[in-house]
């Protein structure tokens, strides 16, 4: 699922990368690796038996990217598709109960700043013998989906094999040679399945947010803010990484132990924002439109769209890891977004819980109990998650205030349009404000009067400061 993603370019000592260091400095966010790990990391992998490094599968990721989890290979059926899809066996590479071990599940997740990630293992494994680099022979847990001619799942294995990947590809080059009619038939596939997955996940009431990159860029002293949309391609690639983590999710519920990603409905505050968001952004929402509906309907090529789609992933918040063992099937197995059970596998390299999820999967299939380590492991796996993942929107919300204090900090007294979009209870004048340009949320302050919930309002930026993290308001 889509997380806010925020680019900063510029020199290394310029104020912004100054205050994104001491942020990782303030939250004790880990510089390196202890010298055990290090070492750990640097052993040679369990290698399975099964040979599959004649599957010329090719990866899909950002060009500059060298953690690469999944690779692909995608071939028709006499009535349907075929899906092969190998995501990289940490497994391999990790000893249960060793000192990889224990600082993975001390970091939980990668962690992404506008300026840097701080990975989940170390780079010699995830950006090296671990990741599905092109031409290297490594592990994988090797899915294959058959689909039918409409593109729903009709069988599923998964098993361990060797790997190897010819091609390492970036979206705006697949977008262009499926566009140009040059992809050969596995990369040309990707839009055939692609858009028949697209097409159930609206039947099913699924939402798929295609998340615009944030870019600030420093220029003469100031930074300006741009929107990089996602291509079509962006869309097809996750739908083949949804696909995986649902059948995963199936294979679970039907083994009886298992770890989903499960999100209730959002509550009816958090869509009321969403649509004073809206307003403040002249996005018209009609009452009867859904928000499903609505998200389609948007072009994130558009700014103010853009900026949106942005605010959209706050209905993702209330997400959560549910556990179940001995055939207990959990109340709730169902994740709202993609409107079916769904479970986290397909990113092992940078998601602790991924790496549990796919022992799972291969002991459902080969009717197996999966291994004790996983099953002690169950229990405390939720909470990890959930302090993993807290941390990392606490990175992202003091990523974005220093973004946009960095951002504002030489127009400080200047008058800004803008919406109340929210208001506190016990406070009411104090809420938060969206301003229509640059499309930014700061905390407004205001005077006697409570703020207008959901109206206009003329706004006096007080302060803007990347070195404090802080950007506030006033009404003018």
């Amino acid at each position: 699922m889509p997380r806010r993603r925020i680019r900063v370019t510029g020199a290394a000592e310029a104020p912004l990368r100054a205050a994104l260091r001491a942020l990782r400095t303030e939250l004790d966010v880990p510089e390196s690796f202890p010298p055990e790990v290090l070492e750990e990391a640097a052993r040679p992998p369990r290698l399975p038996s099964r040979d599959a490094t004649d599957i010329p599968l090719f990866t899909i990721d950002p060009p500059t990217s060298n953690d690469l989890d999944q690779a692909m290979h995608l071939s028709r059926r006499e009535r349907g598709f075929r899906v092969r899809y190998a995501i990289a066996d940490v497994a391999a590479f990790v000893a249960p109960g060793g000192a990889l071990d224990a600082e993975a599940h001390r970091r939980v997740t990668t962690l992404y700043f506008p300026d840097e990630k701080v990975p989940l293992h170390p780079s010699r494994l995830s950006e090296g013998t671990a990741s599905l680099l092109p031409d290297q022979t490594c592990p994988a847990v090797l899915w294959t989906i058959d689909l039918d001619a409409d593109g729903r799942t009709e069988t599923v294995d998964v098993h361990r094999a060797l790997v190897r990947s010819r091609a390492k590809l970036d979206y705006a080059h697949v977008q262009r040679r499926i566009d140009d009619g040059t992809a050969e038939e596995p990369l040309a596939l990707l839009r055939v399945v692609g858009l028949l997955r697209e097409g159930l996940e609206v039947e099913r009431g699924g939402i798929s947010l295609n998340v615009p990159e944030q870019e600030i860029v420093e220029k003469d002293g100031t930074y300006e803010l741009a929107y990089r949309a996602p291509l079509p391609a962006d869309g097809w690639n996750a739908q083949i990484s949804l696909l995986t983590g649902m059948a995963a999710a199936d294979l679970m519920l039907a083994h009886g132990t298992g770890v989903l990603r499960t999100l209730p409905a959002a509550p009816d505050g958090a869509v009321g924002r969403l649509r004073r968001t809206a307003k403040a952004l002249h996005i018209e929402w009609p009452h009867h439109v859904s928000y499903a509906r609505l998200i389609r309907s948007l072009d994130p090529h558009r700014p103010h769209h853009a900026a949106f789609l942005q605010e959209c992933t706050t209905l993702l918040r209330g997400a959560g890891y549910t556990v179940f063992q001995d055939g207990v099937l959990p109340e709730v197995t169902s994740h709202a977004a993609v409107a079916a059970p769904y479970a986290h596998c397909t990113a092992p390299l940078r998601r602790l819980a991924d790496r549990y999820a796919s022992e799972i999967c291969l002991a459902a299939v080969a009717e197996q109990t999966p291994p004790d380590w996983v099953l002690a492991a169950l229990g405390e796996l939720p909470k990890e998650m959930a302090d993993g993942t807290r941390r990392q929107g606490t990175v992202e919300r003091e990523c974005v205030d220093i973004v946009e204090a960095a951002l504002l900090k030489d127009r400080v007294g200047e008058v800004f349009d803008g919406c109340v979009v929210d208001v506190q209870e016990r406070e009411p004048t104090v809420g938060t404000v969206q301003l229509e340009s640059p499309a930014v949320f700061a905390r407004l302050v205001g005077g006697p009067a409570p703020l207008p919930l959901g109206e206009r309002l003329r706004v006096r930026l007080t302060q803007a400061d990347p070195g404090a993290a802080k950007v506030r308001f006033a009404p003018a």
